[in-house]
């Protein structure tokens, strides 16, 4: 591989290499043993690879193009159009994780507001969109890869788990409606997605097709393990059958960067834990402090890695939860989803970067601002 190979490749899996480094790191202190299978949580990955495939199989189908299609077309002026857009990422991240949301809703954004002549209105859409579906996914435990492994580590139940980020959740919703409550409003000549009609097949056609009730059933069958009816192993190999008997092209579709991500992680936190003076050192400086330490730490490293880290050397999951989620707001990186629609927007003819992330920082400030004031006064 030469340098520019390995520097584009670096860019593109800059948390990835990060992680691998770490990780050899940590070997060169702690050769490798049978203890390092152990230090893998196979459960999480697992769960993660079977939502991926599920998700993947839908979005193939069209499902939620068709969903935002089927929505956007009742709708008659730049508020309306622009609620439903934000709203379809806050509630389908909560089931379909945010960077799915994102992958989704913000390609058929910018078509629809393209074809309707809104392209000045993109930069707030997709910054709300993006704010959208960093915080609604924070509601479940299947919203994003840290809930999926904190809720691991908690052993809350799933109503335990809603019930501990309802709060947040809730005022997050009504910050970002009050939000596009105050955006600028105007009267569209028609329903913008019609426009749009060719991009997303009919709903009523998706949902007659067969592999979008196996996709469903398989859904449920995820959703069995985390209410641990089901064990990991039978999950994934139930997914595992399916997929390959509906569309075996859809394996190539999981974000393995982010799996093996979550091993190299595993590795070097376990590592770590089998240091005591480093150990000790850690768990003395995060004590107390996991809340403001996971908003802190997602900021530069992005609130997945900083899950993983923390997560490590205390036992105050619940702090740690929040602040990592709430952590998902601030700076680009903070959570690497932002990244998504960053690139969606700057790859248009004539994106203005500069101004995307003034606005999107701005967005993501009040809410971090609002959201930090609510946690102290809870």
């Amino acid at each position: 591989m030469d340098f520019k190979k390995f520097a584009a490749f670096f860019r593109r899996e800059a948390v990835l290499c990060c992680s691998a480094l770490l990780a050899i790191g940590s070997m060169l202190l702690v050769p490798p043993n049978a203890a390092y299978w152990d230090y893998i949580d196979w459960p999480v990955l697992s769960l993660l690879l079977c939502l991926m495939l599920v998700v993947a199989g839908w979005r193939r189908l069209g499902l939620f193009q068709s969903l935002g299609l089927s929505l956007s077309r009742r709708v008659h002026s730049l508020r309306g159009l622009s609620m439903i857009l934000v709203f379809l990422c806050f509630f389908s991240s909560m089931l379909i994780t945010n960077d799915v949301a994102l992958i989704t809703f913000v390609p058929f954004s910018i078509a629809i507001f393209q074809g309707a002549g809104l392209q000045k209105q993109l930069i707030p859409l997709i910054s709300l969109e993006t704010v959208a579906a960093n915080l609604g996914s924070m509601l479940t435990p299947i919203g994003n890869p840290q809930n999926l492994y904190l809720f691991s580590l908690g052993g809350w139940s799933v109503g335990e788990f809603l019930l501990l980020m309802a709060p947040l959740t809730l005022l997050s919703l009504v910050a970002i409606g009050l939000l596009l409550w105050l955006r600028p409003n105007q009267a569209l000549a028609g329903p913008a997605a019609v426009q749009n009609g060719d991009s997303a097949p009919d709903l009523g056609q998706v949902m007659k097709n067969r592999r979008f009730w196996i996709y469903g059933l398989l859904f449920c069958i995820c959703l069995c393990q985390v209410f641990h009816i089901f064990s990991y192993y039978i999950v994934l190999l139930l997914v595992l059958l399916a997929v390959l008997f509906c569309d075996a092209s859809l394996l190539k579709q999981a974000d393995y960067s982010l799996l093996l991500t979550f091993i190299c992680f595993f590795i070097f936190v376990g590592n770590i834990q089998h240091m005591p003076v480093i150990r000790d050192w850690l768990s003395a400086l995060i004590s107390g402090r996991e809340l403001w330490l996971g908003i802190a730490a997602s900021q530069v490293v992005s609130n997945v890695p900083a899950a993983l880290l923390l997560s490590g050397f205390t036992q105050e999951y619940s702090a740690l939860l929040w602040g990592v989620n709430i952590g998902g707001l601030g700076t680009l990186i903070a959570s690497m989803a932002s990244l998504i629609s960053y690139k969606y927007y700057a790859n248009m003819e004539g994106a203005k970067s500069g101004s995307y992330l003034l606005v999107f920082t701005a967005y993501n400030l009040v809410l971090l601002a609002v959201l930090c004031l609510a946690v102290l006064l809870f």
